[in-house]
């Protein structure tokens, strides 16, 4: 069932134009993870679905009713910022009542309301510590919690682990995760990481410039990424250009710069059609012998190996093939050779997709 439905929304500042033609659907309980690199809109849209900017065009509706001219604070959302925005002389528990407070609700309901929130974050008999005896991670659980005591129809999180370092932030994307589902939270969950988004969001949004480019599953997204910037931006970097020689069974034939390749076709193609492929980093197996003389067989290419860098589960390793630098992800323990030593790359035609 659709919680939050926007149509259609239109914004530019002046003569620039940040957000085109948006249209998306929020289901009740879900958790939508808006995606894309800094500048896209992301922020830009996140204030128009709160109110605090008005769209030049289009709609935002919930529960079917049009929010247009509704102001802010009666539109029952809730806003989490990156930086924690608490207040440095209350302590954890005068934070998080805050907005109920405000809402003025019975003393009692703030007791029950404010005690739920602690729990649902992990921090209960934090009550009375003062904030600036709280680490960072701590921070944010307050700042969590304050943002789900008034328990909004819905919660936008603005970049809520950007001021984390990276091994906090692997371990609160599980946790926002855990609560927000324990709370049967919707919310809209807005990043510029990859794996931040995939590891809390049930599916994502990824936007470019100011449009939507794909959403969907983040397995599926990975899996199918439908367009070059989508690959790019998810770390997928081997995008040739080639042309189809033949097409049948569900299996092309594409020449590219680096060879005709055999490659899994899911629509029909026709010669000479111009197409890009997508060959996946954890898709080669790489053999530090060369061939020997004649045709390399099947899906298998020959290049220089100029890079090996070791990342700790997988090694990092470039090819050079016809002078095109190929990227691939393999196990940490492989020997894929000596740097300027020519390889094989062999490419199931399954891992190589044409998008």
């Amino acid at each position: 069932m659709s919680l939050l439905h926007l149509s259609h929304l239109f914004k530019a500042f002046g003569d620039q134009a940040i957000l085109h033609d948006i249209s998306f659907e929020v289901t009740a309980g879900e958790i939508l993870g808006l995606l894309g690199p800094s500048g896209c809109g992301k922020t830009t849209l996140l204030r128009i679905i709160a109110g605090l900017e008005t769209a030049d065009a289009g709609d935002v509706i919930c529960d079917d009713r049009n929010l247009r001219g509704v102001p802010a604070h009666q539109r029952g959302f809730g806003f989490m910022f990156q930086d924690f925005a608490l207040f440095p002389h209350k302590n954890v528990w005068a934070n998080v009542i805050f907005g109920l407070r405000m809402q003025r609700l019975s003393t009692a309901e703030i007791q029950r309301r404010g005690q739920a929130a602690l729990d649902l974050v992990g921090l209960s008999g934090f009550e009375t510590r003062d904030v600036h005896q709280l680490s960072g991670g701590e921070k944010q659980r307050v700042t969590l919690a304050r943002s789900l005591a008034p328990q909004p129809r819905l919660l936008m999180l603005d970049e809520p682990l950007g001021a984390l370092d990276r091994q906090l932030r692997e371990e609160l994307m599980i946790e926002v995760r855990r609560i927000l589902k324990r709370a049967r939270l919707t919310s809209i969950y807005v990043t510029h990481d990859q794996t931040e988004a995939c590891a809390v969001a049930d599916r994502v949004a990824i936007m470019n410039a100011g449009r939507i480019e794909q959403i969907g599953a983040p397995v599926e997204v990975y899996a199918r990424p439908a367009s070059e910037f989508v690959a790019r931006f998810l770390g997928l970097p081997n995008l040739i250009e080639g042309a189809v020689i033949s097409c049948a069974a569900n299996i092309a034939v594409i020449r590219t710069p680096l060879g005709h390749l055999r490659v899994a076709a899911d629509r029909a193609l026709e010669p000479p059609q111009a197409v890009t492929l997508l060959i996946r980093p954890d898709a080669a197996a790489i053999d530090p012998h060369p061939f020997d003389a004649g045709t390399p067989p099947g899906n298998a290419i020959e290049g220089e190996l100029i890079e090996v860098s070791f990342r700790g589960r997988y090694q990092r390793v470039v090819v050079r093939v016809n002078e095109i630098a190929l990227v691939f992800e393999i196990d940490a323990r492989s020997a894929p050779g000596t740097i300027g030593q020519r390889v094989r790359v062999s490419l199931p035609s399954a891992a190589l997709l044409i998008l």
